[in-house]
């Protein structure tokens, strides 16, 4: 019995026999990328006002821009692995998951990314 983490992130086979098959196997792992981006972002958002309170409306406005923007970078990832299907034909079986778990960590990386610019920021507040 396979884990959660190699379902997700090491799929043995992967090998979509259509579009809309591609799609699929993205769709299905975008509410685990929504949590996991979203939870990140907001981890660095409440660092963020905890370090430079600010008007909430600004915090959640910015959290609101960013999942969409998010979530539209993931639809390019379907868009990607049928487009190098169409290129590379046999040679590309195993793009699709490695696609998703780079695109992941990048993601990650950067949702996480204003906590140490925040704390820099902050640290240059108080020795200035």
């Amino acid at each position: 019995m396979s884990t959660a983490i190699e379902k997700y992130f090491f799929t043995p086979l992967y090998y979509p026999r259509s579009n809309w098959s591609v799609i699929g196997w993205w769709e299905s792992r975008r509410p685990l990328y929504n949590v996991l981006v979203g939870s990140v972002g907001l981890v660095s958002l409440g660092v963020n006002a905890l370090l430079f309170p600010g008007p909430p409306l600004m915090f959640a406005g910015f959290a609101l821009a960013y999942g969409l923007a998010a979530n539209v970078c993931y639809t390019l990832g379907p868009l990607a692995d049928i487009l190098l299907r169409k290129i590379l034909g046999d040679r590309a079986p195993a793009v699709g998951p490695a696609m998703f778990r780079y695109g992941l960590v990048f993601s990650l990386g950067l949702s996480a990314l204003p906590v140490p610019i925040a704390i820099a920021g902050k640290i240059m507040q108080i020795l200035l």
